[in-house]
């Protein structure tokens, strides 16, 4: 089926989007690729193209979950092997577990990036 675009990027608000991109450039293993005072992104190094990027938001305020007063409205999952590894190796980088897990079989755990939004270590299944 052929669409009308072509995806380009996902872009998360923030106060800071170097240390974003870093952060989720750590988490994910893609380089920091451009940018700004105003915007950064982080490219995948190969395979298929993906594209994450951050943008300034000067009067930020992180969405808060769950509840609707903040909505997330947007979150990320990623898929890792280890659970407690990952776990471990996110709180060394900078995120925050959550303390709201709704996971009755720990299928994926709900953590906060240093902006405060919430991303997903998720079990492959």
């Amino acid at each position: 089926m052929s669409g009308i675009a072509k995806f380009r990027t996902t872009v998360l608000d923030c106060p800071d989007p170097l240390e974003l991109a870093r952060f989720y450039s750590r988490l994910l293993g893609w380089p920091v690729h451009e940018g700004s005072d105003e915007e950064w992104a982080i490219v995948t190094d190969g395979g298929p193209p993906a594209r994450l990027g951050f943008q300034r938001v000067d009067d930020y305020r992180p969405p808060v979950w769950p509840g609707a007063d903040r909505p997330q409205q947007i979150h990320v999952d990623v898929t890792i092997d280890d659970m407690d590894k990952a776990e471990a190796q996110v709180l060394e980088i900078g995120a925050t577990k959550h303390e709201h897990q709704p996971s009755e079989d720990d299928s994926f755990r709900v953590f906060l990036d240093p902006a405060g939004h919430t991303f997903c270590l998720c079990r492959d299944v």
